[in-house]
């Protein structure tokens, strides 16, 4: 399916080594993996990682932010000014307490649900109508602070299922690209 526009894939992350593998970095990681499969090698640019590959004839922004999770929106906001991406043509991947463990959700629009980079990317755009993926991280345990939670990394007994839900999430974004996000949602939202 060709496009006369590109569309953006951005996952959500805070910059620097001692993030990498936490539960707030899962959008990172997918982007990771969209790169590595579609041999697109990411770059540093201003606010963030970038790099852009095509399939089925539509062009493809891959989209790191480096200006920590809450305030993604404005590396968001901008690529899509420059690329002159509508609304409807982003797709913003990111972790979400409210989903079990390893589950998926495709969805468009809505609230942020207490995201603060969901909050910043409908603050930057002026508008939630943007397609998501959320990757579910579960609920912290006992009392746990969620805002620590989402700081932890993946227990070594929970790596092998999260990296299958980080291919599932590639594969979803991508199926909004070349399928559109109905096709997504009824592939993906089966659990």
């Amino acid at each position: 399916m060709s496009s006369e526009h590109p569309y953006i894939i951005a996952g959500l992350g805070n910059p620097s080594p001692e993030y990498d593998g936490t539960r707030h970095n899962v959008g990172w990681m997918v982007v990771d993996r969209l790169a590595e499969v579609h041999g697109a090698r990411l770059e540093l640019g201003r606010d963030g990682f970038f790099t852009s590959f095509e399939v089925e004839g539509a062009q493809v922004r891959l989209i790191k932010p480096t200006l920590y999770v809450n305030l993604s929106g404005k590396v968001i906001a901008r690529a899509a000014r420059e690329l002159e991406a509508p609304v409807g043509a982003i797709v913003v991947v990111y972790d979400d307490l409210d989903l079990d463990f390893a589950s998926l959700r495709v969805k468009v629009g809505g609230g942020s649900g207490g995201h603060r980079g969901i909050d910043s990317i409908i603050a930057s755009l002026g508008t939630g109508d943007f397609s998501r993926v959320k990757v579910g991280i579960g609920r912290p345990p006992g009392r746990m602070d969620p805002a620590d939670f989402v700081l932890k990394r993946f227990r070594e007994d929970e790596r092998s299922e999260i990296d299958v839900t980080v291919a599932e999430a590639a594969d979803a974004a991508v199926s909004i690209v070349t399928d559109g996000l109905e096709a997504a949602m009824n592939r993906f939202n089966r659990r």
